[in-house]
């Protein structure tokens, strides 16, 4: 494991993307629990690549959403309905990314979904080039239906009851509700934490990233390489 400052570590992510050669766009997954600090790793990222001349696409499972109705179906605070009908990944597949993977013919869209109005999107499609970088962030990213979807796999690991901490402090929940302490608390607590608890016990993410990032000290955050797969 190495320990370094906060741009060390981008530094070394940076690395692991271009030491990985693929004929078409590299699909990056940024995975962890809520409020693990996943968007703001693809961000400082994508930065980086992009002063080095590489074309970065920059999506997210929250615009893969299944509509409010069907993401609490079993109650608002359910940990199963966090984890089986909240993201919809049979259109994550079809539009994004299989179209950037073997044999794809790289035209994609970033979103299906906009959370904030609970409606459909249908964004205009681009095409990618082949070099292309997929920095995709969110939770669940490693579970069976996805697992292969993936050419890079990077798991943010932090402590859960940190994630509370940060969640609270930010005041806002991860779908992009601004929600009070309370709320958050009980979200945390009833459905983001066991949801993670679930995944982890069914899907051993952590078994299948490429590199984990420890990302409780937001400025000196530690690192494993693992082999790829």
């Amino acid at each position: 494991m190495d320990q370094g400052t906060r741009g060390e570590l981008i530094d070394r992510l940076a690395e692991a993307i271009r030491s990985v050669t693929t004929a078409h766009p590299l699909r990056v997954a940024i995975d962890g629990p809520p409020a693990a600090g996943k968007t703001t790793l693809a961000d400082e990222l994508a930065v980086v690549l992009r002063a080095q001349d590489r074309d970065v696409i920059r999506a997210t499972i929250d615009d893969f959403l299944f509509p409010r109705a069907q993401r609490y179906r079993r109650g608002q605070y359910s940990a199963e309905g966090c984890y089986f009908d909240a993201h919809d990944h049979v259109a994550l597949c079809r539009v994004l990314l299989d179209p950037l993977g073997p044999g794809g013919h790289r035209r994609f869209q970033h979103a299906v979904y906009d959370r904030d109005t609970d409606t459909p999107l249908s964004p205009p499609a681009t095409t990618a080039p082949a070099d292309a970088v997929l920095l995709f962030d969110g939770v669940f990213l490693l579970r069976p239906e996805l697992i292969d979807r993936w050419d890079l796999r990077v798991f943010v690991s932090v402590p859960f009851e940190q994630t509370v901490d940060r969640a609270r402090n930010r005041g806002t929940a991860p779908a992009g509700s601004t929600a009070d302490t309370t709320d958050i608390e009980r979200s945390w607590r009833n459905r983001y934490i066991p949801s993670q608890r679930l995944y982890s016990a069914t899907a051993h993410p952590t078994d299948h990233a490429d590199i984990i990032v420890y990302n409780a000290q937001l400025q000196r955050p530690a690192w494993e390489a693992r082999r790829p797969h």
